[in-house]
């Protein structure tokens, strides 16, 4: 995709991006460029020109930190995001859709720590680093790779350095006192586990507040970057199903049968199948 566009995209031609980064391997999948592509879809009319020159500002800057250690990468990024640009996480307004929508988050300088932690990857890879999402539940922190050395990082709170002793305590807060810190914990999730978390913000929250509408959009945007995802398309069907849209409802559970390997998803599709057969006879 183009940084810049001369009139902002049309919504067709945004979820036609979205699809075709469907088809990407993981690693050739835009992580920034793609959340902006999916605040875009709630921001119609809207240029992401600005925004992607603003992406562009934060590699360069982290490229003139001169940084080369992962404690000196990790201060630069504090400088860049919390003194330099102002970004911080929303702690006010936490669950505000606005901090899961990269283009409002950019406008605000405040976000959910997922959408905080795409810019981090952004000007941390653009600037020739290594910079990824963990599998850390509850709240969302990074590993920065730089020569061999390895430090967490939670861009929530500026990109404050975790040793493992405070890693252990905040998986004892999330998860229970019986929690201890795992391998598995910190291993890295990919690009498209990483925009599925930033959507599914915007989902948890449409379904609170029972908008089932809203849900059905949200889920469809995330399959268009996970088409294989059983579990979502189940979950599409299901708002479709809400909806009185039979005919996407139907094609939506068919795609969670075919691409299911779990019986409990398979089964709840077929009885839900079998409620809109008996619903049109």
């Amino acid at each position: 995709m183009s940084k810049l566009e001369p009139v902002p995209l049309r919504p067709e031609e945004i979820e036609e991006a979205l699809d075709a980064v469907g088809r990407l391997d993981d690693r050739a999948i835009d992580l920034a460029g793609t959340a902006l592509l999916l605040a875009a879809l709630d921001r119609p009319g809207l240029s992401l020109a600005p925004y992607r020159g603003h992406l562009d500002d934060l590699v360069a800057a982290l490229r003139d930190a001169s940084a080369t250690t992962a404690i000196e990468v990790a201060g630069a990024l504090q400088r860049l995001f919390f003194e330099r640009f102002g970004y911080d996480g929303d702690r006010l307004t936490y669950d505000d859709p606005q901090n899961a929508n990269l283009i409002r988050v950019i406008d605000r300088r405040k976000g959910l720590p997922v959408a905080l932690g795409v810019l981090f990857a952004h000007a941390a890879r653009g600037a020739g680093f290594t910079l990824d999402g963990i599998a850390f539940p509850g709240h969302f922190l990074m590993r920065l790779s730089v020569k061999g050395e390895h430090l967490i990082l939670d861009p929530f709170n500026g990109g404050r350095v975790l040793d493992a002793m405070e890693l252990r305590r905040l998986a004892k807060q999330l998860m229970g006192p019986e929690q201890e810190l795992t391998p598995a914990l910190t291993d890295t999730v990919g690009n498209r586990a990483v925009l599925l978390r930033l959507q599914n913000n915007l989902k948890s929250r449409a379904e609170s507040e029972g908008k089932v509408e809203r849900v059905a959009q949200i889920a469809r945007s995330m399959l268009r970057l996970a088409p294989e995802h059983a579990g979502l398309w189940l979950e599409y069907g299901k708002a479709e199903h809400q909806l009185g849209r039979l005919g996407a409802a139907t094609g939506a559970l068919r795609n969670c049968i075919e691409h299911s390997l779990d019986g409990f998803e398979t089964i709840e599709a077929q009885r839900l199948l079998e409620e809109l057969r008996r619903s049109l006879n």
